[in-house]
Formats: C-alpha cells, sequence, structure tokens
C-alpha cells in the first residue's frame, strides 16, 4: 500500500479524550498505552477522493462502548483487512458502514455522502456497499437463481427477465451456473456463501464488506470462496474484509487494520503488520493465528 496511510489514533491523546467525555469503560490497552508508545495524530488525515472514509467513529450498546474512536479510511479499488480478537469490535464497524448499526458519534463517509445523515436513503446506501455475513441468510424457499435475483426486482425494479439475466451472470461469475436451480438446502456452506456473493454483486455495488465470510464454513470449503474474493480483489472491487484468514489477508490485502478493544491499535502495509508490527500486543496476537 502506499505511504499516504496512517495509523489511526493517538492512544494516550484517545485515553484523555475519553476521560474527559466522562467515558470509564476505557480498554486496558488504551488506558495501559503511553503517548511515547505512537506518534500518530488522533486525527488522520484523509483524501476527500477515499472511497469511504471512518472518522472518530464511535459506537455504545446501553454501558458498553464497543467502539471508542475509529478512525481508517478505504482508496476506491483497494482491499482493506480487519483483524483481531472476537469483541475488539470490527464487526459492529463493518455494520455502522452500511447502517446495519447507528453510529453513537463520529462520521462515516461513502464517496461524498454522510452516511449516518438523516437523510440517507437506506436502500439505495446498501444498493452500493454490499455486504457478506459468517451466515449466508438466504431465502430457504428460492432457489439460488430466485435469491439472487429478488433485490434486483424488488429494490432495482428490474423486469423479471432483466434480474434473470443478470442473475444468472453473476452466478455464472462465482462458479455455481450448474447450481441455479438447486434450493439453499441443497447446497454446501461453501456454494451457499458464493450465492449470497453472487446477489451482493448482482447490486453493482461500488464497495463489498465481507464479515467472517468463511468463519462457519467447514476448512475443505474455504477455499472456493477465497476464491472468489480473490478475483474480486484482481478485477479492482474496493473491499473492507473482517477475517481471521492471515494468509488471504497478507497475499491480497492493500492496508490491514488491527483492532483491540475498540480501537484502531496499529494498521499499516501487509509487509508492516506482519513482518514489523510496532507493537506487542500485534505481534502477540499474529503470533497465536499464526500457531
Amino acid at each position: 500500500m502506499p505511504g499516504e496511510y496512517q495509523s489511526g489514533v493517538n492512544t494516550e491523546l484517545l485515553r484523555l479524550k475519553l476521560e474527559s467525555h466522562g467515558d470509564v469503560d476505557i480498554p486496558d490497552k488504551v488506558k495501559n498505552v503511553s503517548a511515547v508508545d505512537s506518534d500518530a495524530p488522533l486525527d488522520v488525515a484523509m483524501p476527500a477522493d477515499a472511497i469511504i472514509r471512518i472518522k472518530n467513529l464511535k459506537k455504545v450498546f446501553g454501558d458498553n462502548v464497543v467502539l471508542h474512536d475509529v478512525n481508517f479510511y478505504c482508496p476506491k479499488g483497494h482491499v482493506v483487512s480487519v483483524l483481531g480478537p472476537s469483541g475488539s469490535g470490527k464487526s459492529t464497524m463493518l455494520r455502522c458502514i452500511n447502517l446495519l448499526e447507528t453510529p453513537t458519534a463520529g462520521e462515516i463517509w461513502f464517496e461524498d455522502q454522510l452516511v449516518n445523515s438523516k437523510e440517507t436513503d437506506v436502500d439505495h446506501l446498501r444498493a452500493k456497499i454490499g455486504m457478506v455475513f459468517q451466515q449466508f441468510n438466504l431465502f430457504p424457499h428460492l432457489t439460488a437463481l430466485g435469491n439472487v435475483e429478488l433485490a434486483l426486482k424488488k429494490v432495482r425494479k428490474l423486469s423479471k427477465e432483466q434480474a434473470e439475466a443478470i442473475a444468472t451472470e453473476q452466478l455464472e461469475k462465482v462458479g455455481l451456473s450448474d447450481r441455479a436451480d438447486f434450493l439453499p438446502s441443497q447446497l454446501s456452506g461453501g456454494q451457499a456463501q458464493r450465492v449470497a456473493i453472487a446477489r451482493a454483486l448482482a447490486m453493482e455495488p461500488h464497495v463489498m464488506l465481507f464479515d467472517e465470510a468463511t468463519s462457519a464454513l467447514d476448512p475443505s470449503l474455504v477455499r472456493d470462496v477465497l476464491d472468489v474474493m480473490r478475483d474480486l480483489a484482481k478485477s479492482g472491487m474496493t473491499m473492507i474484509v473482517v477475517t481471521h484468514e492471515m494468509a488471504f489477508a497478507r497475499d491480497v490485502s492493500d492496508h490491514v487494520v488491527f483492532m483491540e478493544g475498540g480501537v484502531v491499535y496499529e494498521q499499516g502495509t501487509p509487509e508492516k503488520i506482519f513482518d514489523h508490527p510496532d507493537r506487542e500486543r500485534t505481534r502477540e496476537f499474529l503470533q497465536g493465528m499464526i500457531d
């Protein structure tokens, strides 16, 4: 990744900022980090042409502060992988991008649109920001083709013939043209996930979000899904990928974000994060995943 990326937060300034706002649920990893551990500015300089820009994002559930002050951006055509332990806020951050969760504070920009604005047309937004989940969320009574067609007819208002043509093309791209008439119960987990990817791609999104897309699959089925995601990356699709697939993150990403305790703890190029991380917790996490 070019060097324009900067790390997301100065953790000492973040600690002081949280305390000044009365936030007492500050992650231990933030409490225990001195300002000398990072020279990153609190407010990340973000180019206006980045397709996704996240600024000072905070998300609170009741008394639980899940995201503390998340900052990063994703240029068009790039792949950003988001790593971190369970409970670090990765999925919540991803869900905030297309308003499956409403941010408590901060800004999320998609192209020139403030996502968390009251004026946002959520259906229109989600048509441009596709998302693939851990679970496939396919309609059990619809065939693979029917699942891909549905949003094309309901959201994009295409005719049945137009929707069928696009759905057929997308199923072919993910290697499932011979499974078009199969119900989800007749598909393997990997095939069902590829149908979910085809469904998202059929809407012609500008960005694809992947939330642990392979974590629910048997190991033998993971490769086919990752191959589809690799092909998407090669085609120039902008992707933000929450994943525990370290080889994928290293090989395909332009930029890697490591989250811990609801903050962007460290970020940089794949080479920097995997080979020369600055922070001990990043090293511990990666070593545990590799072992």
